[in-house]
């Protein structure tokens, strides 16, 4: 029995939408790493049913091998329609009771725009960068939208030589360095300063990175400053 073109053509189109159903369902998290060796980053792509999930793994995986100081949620160029999963994914982020720098632009919108502003507004963490739609950020500080993509991909990269304050929309000056001294810095120099026995054998240090993406680079001094806080107070 021979198939119509139109039944070939139905089963087909049926059969890549089950074949790409998995792909689409994995795409909320873009990205989650460590940065400064205790900050934890996760980088959201878009709303959906399985980014609490995806957070809360994400988080699980990178404070097994360090102790995390923070949590840095990207939501820049982030969007979604998917509002019913907000709910689930503020309490696994406000559940690790942890200080949160919440990023955002312009182009943040949808249930990402609105999850940054339900975070806000229950307290659980500042915001940085542009402003949105019944929401100011606690820290207003933008790159420009063309340099934040960039910047993304490499955080430790550098602007464009040619741009200035007024051409890059920032409030910030390009080829800003943030200097993030850690215990293992202060230990170096006090080996520089000579104060270490004779048997301590000096080793070349590693050259330093600096974070150059502005928006970033203030949400992890916050997370760096609190811990420091509570170190001091503690």
């Amino acid at each position: 029995m021979r198939h119509s073109p139109k039944c070939w053509l139905s089963a087909v189109l049926f059969a890549g939408a089950v074949f790409l159903e998995p792909r689409i369902a994995h795409a909320a998290l873009a990205k989650s790493t460590l940065l400064e060796s205790n900050v934890c980053y996760v980088r959201v792509a878009q709303t959906g049913k399985t980014l609490p999930d995806e957070i809360g793994a994400a988080i699980s995986g990178l404070s097994a091998t360090n102790p995390i100081a923070g949590i840095v949620l990207d939501l820049r160029f982030a969007g979604g329609s998917d509002f019913d999963s907000l709910k689930a994914t503020e309490d696994v982020l406000v559940q690790k009771k942890l200080p949160m720098a919440i990023l955002v632009n312009e182009e943040t919108t949808g249930a990402a725009a609105s999850l940054a502003r339900d975070l806000r507004e229950a307290n659980a963490g500042l915001v940085f960068g542009s402003a949105l739609t019944n929401l100011q950020p606690d820290i207003a500080v933008s790159a420009g939208t063309n340099d934040e993509k960039d910047l993304l991909k490499n955080p430790y990269g550098v602007m464009a030589l040619t741009e200035t304050n007024t051409t890059a929309n920032t409030n910030l000056l390009p080829f800003v360095d943030v200097d993030h001294t850690t215990e293992a810095d202060l230990v170096r120099e006090k080996i520089k300063d000579g104060e270490q026995d004779d048997t301590t054998v000096q080793t070349p240090a590693a050259p330093r990175r600096f974070i150059r993406d502005p928006v970033l680079a203030h949400g992890v001094d916050f997370i760096e400053g609190v811990a420091a806080l509570r170190l001091s107070k503690g």
